[in-house]
């Protein structure tokens, strides 16, 4: 099977990342679609990594994957500190940390 629909898979997911990122308000849907791009890096690092015939794209999915589990847990520890502060997860209504 060719690799173009795979790819194209990945840009459309990475897209839809993007699109929620720049669009949701909500802190919780925003990590969501962080994670959403991460999983399309990971499926265009295994669509090259099976066309080279090497392991280091996989190699990089575990690092990436790593990263997302990481960045799910102290970002989800923050978004429920910030709740439990300010009893909202809307991104436009926490100014925590501006001055």
């Amino acid at each position: 099977m060719s690799q173009q629909p795979f790819l194209v898979l990945s840009v459309v997911l990475f897209a839809l990342g993007v699109f929620g990122v720049l669009t949701r308000r909500g802190a919780i849907v925003i990590l969501m679609s962080v994670e959403i791009m991460l999983n399309a890096a990971n499926l265009a690092f295994v669509v090259f990594a099976r066309q080279q015939g090497t392991a280091e794209g996989l190699i990089y999915v575990f690092f990436v994957m790593t990263l997302a589990a990481a960045e799910a847990a102290v970002g989800l520890a923050i978004v429920i500190a910030l709740f439990r502060l300010r009893d909202t997860t809307d991104v436009d209504e926490i100014s925590l940390l501006k001055w």
